[in-house]
């Protein structure tokens, strides 16, 4: 099997992350946003792309903290569900 390109997949997606009042909903602005977890990852340095999420662009302001509408713990906890919910359907597509 050849490798799969999980930040080209993202394109076009529904948002996985679905922060409620946040969300845009719009698959036009999905990307693939990586979950920072010590361990992980290094300073300046991002995730394995496994470890990331269909995100909107609105969502993705949230998660970075571009912006900061909602609680820092809340915001993570749906980031972290957005990326199982993603690697469920890459799972599901046979990609992961």
């Amino acid at each position: 099997m050849s490798k799969v390109n999980y930040r080209k997949e993202a394109k076009g997606r529904e948002c996985q992350v679905r922060l409620p009042g946040i969300c845009n909903h719009n698959s036009e602005t999905v990307v693939l946003a990586h979950y920072r977890l010590a361990g992980l990852n290094g300073f300046g340095m991002k995730p394995d792309d496994i470890f990331g999420a269909w995100c909107c662009s609105s969502c993705h302001d949230e998660c970075d903290r571009r912006t900061r509408i909602m609680d820092n713990e809340y915001v993570r906890l749906a980031h972290a569900e957005g990326v199982l919910r993603t690697q469920a359907i890459l799972r599901k597509e046979g990609k992961l």
